[in-house]
Order: structure tokens, then sequence, then C-alpha cells
């Protein structure tokens, strides 16, 4: 009998207890501080420093008539230069993560990111072709995204026609349209011109916010609004994928219908971000993780903490970008900095990725 009592006792102190999570509205409200914050401090850092007290008298001043002490510059730099720039590196974050997060899911890959089915190349290749025929800013963002548009719909014609297993299939015509598209790059840049051209779409390709208006603002963000509005509606949905599609039927849902609704919204959102910020990697692979670790599997809270965390991230990572040197530092160079490392820590010292 004291065997039996010391043996449950041993066994019950033994036993891991589980991890607690921190309650959901908790973090959602966190992460929405944060952004808040980041975007606040955001918009005193910069080449030309903005205080508080000439931030909101610059911006009262559009209401009530306040005696200007601030020069015309800094206003120039508020509205047309910082502001912009700061709106599209949350739009840009919130749109590759939830895409990432997306494609993970659907896919049930968590390896999977936004360039999964092309999009990332074919925006590239049309860039440089804009590039390459001396295209103004416009024209580049533009065919990049035509062109990314274009590689999708390419990869899902193509996909229809393979044999076997159709998402594998889907895959499979990604990486292979993906290569094309990256190998035709890989031309134009060899055709261009090596004094302006071919600096000119290198640096695309490292990825970039800088020269950012409102002009491309508005550009993107209609696409942009239209995928991020079909992900965060249909989240909950991509919990039944994982179930399987004879799951997924029983339950009165249509899987290949669904599965083809949330990878064109996510292409969508995926399309508008590359075009205008050039080729960002890791956001999309990296953050939907990093979000898993505080909400858990849940899509119906972890679309919500992925699309905030991306946005806080990219902001943080552009905010480096500009500030850190004197000359501005690619997006893409620093988020592969910070995302490889980080997800060899993942895969390293967590028992599971996914």
């Amino acid at each position: 009998m004291q065997t039996s009592e010391t043996g449950t006792i041993s066994s019950n102190k033994n036993r891991v207890k589980p991890r607690r999570r921190i309650p959901y509205p908790v973090i959602i409200i966190s992460l929405s501080i944060i952004l808040v914050a980041v975007i606040m401090l955001s918009v005193f850092l910069g080449r030309f420093p903005i205080t508080p007290i000439e931030l909101l008298s610059i911006l009262f001043s559009k209401i009530f008539p306040i005696d200007q002490f601030w020069t015309d510059q800094m206003e120039k730099i508020l509205f047309n230069v910082r502001l912009p720039r700061i709106v599209l590196a949350c739009l840009v974050g919130c749109c590759l993560s939830a895409a990432g997060a997306t494609y993970q899911g659907i896919f049930q890959n968590p390896m999977a990111a936004p360039d999964i089915l092309g999009a990332t190349s074919g925006a590239a290749f049309g860039a440089a072709l804009a590039i390459l025929n001396r295209g103004n800013s416009t024209a580049i963002t533009i065919s990049a995204f035509v062109f990314s548009l274009l590689s999708v719909l390419l990869v899902y014609f193509v996909s229809q026609r393979a044999r076997g297993n159709k998402l594998l299939g889907l895959i499979l015509c990604g990486i292979i349209i993906s290569s094309l598209f990256s190998a035709s790059t890989s031309y134009l840049k060899l055709v261009a011109d090596p004094s302006d051209q071919l600096p000119a779409i290198t640096y695309w390709l490292m990825g970039s916010l800088s020269g950012t208006t409102w002009d491309t603002v508005s550009m993107a963000i209609i696409p942009m609004a239209l995928g991020l509005v079909v992900l965060y509606l249909l989240r909950w949905r991509i919990n039944v994928l994982t179930l399987g599609d004879q799951e997924a039927r029983t339950m009165g849902i249509n899987a290949t219908q669904l599965r083809l609704i949330m990878i064109v919204s996510a292409t969508l959102v995926t399309a508008a971000s590359v075009s205008v910020s050039g080729m960002i990697g890791w956001v999309g692979l990296v953050i939907p993780h990093l979000a898993r670790m505080l909400v858990g599997n849940n899509y119906k809270y972890l679309m919500p903490a992925t699309m905030l965390f991306g946005a806080i991230f990219l902001l943080i990572v552009d905010n480096i970008s500009r500030n850190l040197l004197q000359t501005e530092i690619p997006i893409g160079i620093l988020t592969a900095f910070i995302g490889a490392p980080f997800f060899v820590y993942l895969i390293t010292k967590r028992s599971e990725v996914y």
C-alpha cells in the first residue's frame, strides 16, 4: 500500500504540467499597443528627426490656427516621405505574414512561404523587364504585379493537367515556373546596361521601401485590402482543411473551392506586396511560426496575431534599414540576417515547428 502511494506521488511529481498560454485578448491588445508605439517611434526617427511637440503641432495646424515654428521641409518629409513609408511597411508586413500562414495551413507544410507558387519570381521578372525598358516607378510596380499574377495563373493551369495528387502537382509546378522566371530574370540582368539598369534591377531584387509615396500606397492598398479581408473572414475554415477533404465534405465545405479561394487571396496580397517592395524574404516563413508560439495553431486566433506581428516586424526592420548606417540597407538583406538564425533556433530548440 505504501509502495503504491509512493509510486503515485512520484509519478505525479514527474508529470509535466501543460504550459499555460497567455489569454488571446491580452495578446491581441498587447500587439496592437506595440504596433501603435512602433508607428509613433518610426515617425520620430530619421535623417531629419521630428520631436513629439513638432509632430503634434504640424498635425493640429491642419485643423487649428497655429503659428508655424517648424520648417516647410520638415512638414513635407512627414507627410510625403515618412508617413507613406510607415503605412506601406505595415501593409507589406501584414500581407506577407498572412500569406505565409495561409500557405502553411493549406499545404500543411511548415516551410511554405508566399513565393511557393512563383508569385515572387514572376514579380522579379516583371520589374526587371520594366527597368530594362526604362519604365518609371509606376510602370515597374504595374509590371511586377501583372507578371506576379501571370506566374501564379500559369502554375495553376499547368498543375490542372498534372496526374496524381493535385495539391502536390501545384507545389511542383510552382517550383518549376519559379525556376523559369528566375532564369529569365538572370538573362535580363545579363543583357542590362551595367552602368544604370543592372544596379537598379539588383537593388530592386534586394527589397526596399525607399521612394515610397502615397501614389505607391494607393496602387497597392486595394488588392491588399481585398485579399486580407477574405483571409481574415475565412480564417477559421483553414482549420477544417487541416482535417482532410473527406472530413471537410462531411461538414458541408467544398475543400477544393475553399482552397482555391484562399490561394487566390494569398497570392493577391503577395503580388501586391512584392510589386511595391521588391523581394523581401523570410517574413512569411518566420512570423507565422512566431505567432504560433503565442496563440497556437487555431487559425481563428493565429491569423490576426500573425497580421499584427508581421506589421510590427517589418516596420522595425525598416527603421533599422534607414537609420543604422549613412546609406540605407535593403530590407531583404536584414530580414534574411534576422529570419535565418531565428528559424535555425526554432527547428533546433523546439520539439516541432508546426
